[in-house]
């Protein structure tokens, strides 16, 4: 499978193969000056820029469940909840050319 194929088949540009082809960042077969991919070449490819969940399934469950009510809260779920900092009023700037276009009546 040539450059352009391999591209569609994984959703990116030419341009990127080619790179990582040549950087040798990725599996391929070069015969001559071409880069070839095979089916198990693309497969490889895939698993090593694979991205996996940040958080365990049981955490991410965990986050996903709403927050009870203020008052009944019990103090392990206080203590868990981060601090967040008060929220500072953002003011906007004068601006700066405020003089220059002033007209006359």
């Amino acid at each position: 499978m040539c450059i352009r194929d391999s591209a569609d088949t994984l959703g990116c540009s030419a341009w990127w193969v080619k790179d990582r082809a040549r950087r040798r960042l990725i599996p391929h077969t070069r015969v001559g000056r071409a880069y070839r991919f095979t089916a198990e070449h693309l497969a490889e490819i895939i698993r090593l820029h694979e991205e996996r969940p940040a958080q365990p399934a049981q955490t991410a469950a965990r986050a996903t469940e709403p927050l009870s009510e203020a008052g009944t809260q019990t103090d392990s779920a206080q203590r868990r909840r981060p601090a967040v900092a008060p929220a500072t009023r953002l003011r906007a700037r004068p601006p700066r050319r405020q003089q220059q276009y002033s007209t006359v009546a």
